[in-house]
Order: C-alpha cells, then structure tokens, then sequence
C-alpha cells in the first residue's frame, strides 16, 4: 500500500489532520486539501489512486466535486458525510461514488473500506480479490461475450456494447454487470450483492446497492434488470 496515493478533502482542520496521520501510519501517501476547488485541483494535478470527500466542504461541496471527478475518472470515490441523512448518501451515489462512510468514523473501518474499493479496482490483491473477471471465472463460463438481446457482456476485454455501442461504466458498475451476466435469470439479493462487488464481510448499507443498480440501468436499459420485491435483483436473460 506504500504507493498507493489517497486525495483526502475535509474542511475541518481536526479531522483532516487526524485522518491523514493515521492513513499515512498506514503505508497510504495523503494529499489532504481543505476545500472542494483546492481538491479539485490537487486532483488534475496528481491523478490519485482513490478519493475520500466530505460531503459540506466549501468551494465546492463534495457531491459536486464527485460529479466533476467522474467527468474525468473512473478513479474511486467514497463520500464522507457527518450524517446518515439519506439524501446526502444518495446524492452522493448518484454523483458516481462508490461508497460512503458515515462520520465519526473509526480509523480502522475508514482504512478497511478503503483497501475493499482498492481490491475491487485492481490497486490491491490478497485472497479475496475478485477484481475483474472473478465473477465469471467463478462461474466457469467458456464463453467470453455474454449476449443478452442487443447487449453483449465481454468478460475478457471488460467492455460492454448496447446496440453495436460501446457503454461506459465505472469499474463498479462493472463488477455489478458481471454478477447479473453470469447467472442471468437469477435473483440475486442486496446482501450477496454487497459481499461479491462491494467486498463487505460485514452488513453494509443497502442503498449502496440499488443506486449503482439504478445508475446501471440507466446505462443498458431500464428494463434489462428486473427488481423482484422482497429478494433483490435478477438480469433478464
């Protein structure tokens, strides 16, 4: 983890120093910036390996930083926010995050979400990992391009094509495809769903599940993920 270069925005002066001394006892190099411009271009300028923002900084609050980020990145993000309020959990979701930690949070757990995004985009292995193709080696499948109507799954290349088309999804969003891929016609619950693609080995929050699932059918088709009421989720095969 010694390499691996961590954007953190807080307003707050306590907690920024606080968190970035104890990320970088971690191994993690911390630019820690005070205000959502100031990160924005700390951003640009250093390409870090992951994003932690406050949600209420100055300049330009955390959501619409992540907005601008995800223009230009698929770098992870994880929202921090002093509340569980649903609508900033879910602004922030929507704006392209990958997670969310509520504060105050525990050094510990803010490091352990932080190593779960990183295996799921490839910055970090250990036994766990299934980043990338892990769903579909899982499911043994010898058929590299999954085609379901005019969508078609490449599950060596990590593309995705609608209609001849390529569509772009964030490395999460893709990870979540090719769960619903390789067991098409199945449900799937939040709970599965949240230990496959988000790495929880603990109860997470299920929100985090349906906007991804949400932002997902924006992108291949309302109608191509099914919600089955009570269980989860299922792909239409």
């Amino acid at each position: 983890m010694a390499d691996t270069h961590v954007l953190f925005v807080e307003d707050d002066d306590v907690i920024r120093e606080a968190t970035q001394l104890a990320l970088e006892r971690d191994g993690f190099v911390v630019t820690a910036m005070p205000d959502g411009l100031a990160g924005l271009e700390a951003f640009r300028a250093d390409r870090p390996d992951i994003a932690l923002l406050d949600v209420m900084v100055p300049g330009l609050d955390g959501v619409s930083l992540c907005r601008r980020i995800r223009d230009e990145s698929t770098v992870p993000v994880i929202m921090l926010s002093a509340r569980a309020d649903s609508i900033d959990v879910v602004l922030g979701l929507e704006a392209g995050a990958d997670d969310y930690v509520t504060k105050p949070f525990d050094g510990a757990v803010l490091v352990a979400r932080i190593r779960a995004v990183l295996r799921r985009f490839g910055h970090a292995s250990g036994p766990d990992d299934r980043a990338g193709t892990g769903a579909a080696d899982a499911a043994g499948l010898a058929e590299a391009v999954l085609r379901f109507g005019d969508l078609e799954v490449d599950t060596e290349g990590m593309e995705v094509r609608k209609g001849g088309e390529t569509v772009a999804l964030t490395p999460t969003e893709m990870r979540l495809l090719l769960e619903f891929s390789t067991v098409p016609n199945t449900v799937l619950s939040r709970d599965r769903l949240l230990e496959r693609v988000w790495d929880y080995g603990w109860g997470g929050d299920t929100r985090v599940v349906d906007v991804h699932v949400q932002r997902l059918r924006g992108k291949i088709g309302q109608d191509r993920i099914e919600t089955v009421r009570g269980f989860g989720y299922k792909l239409r095969g």
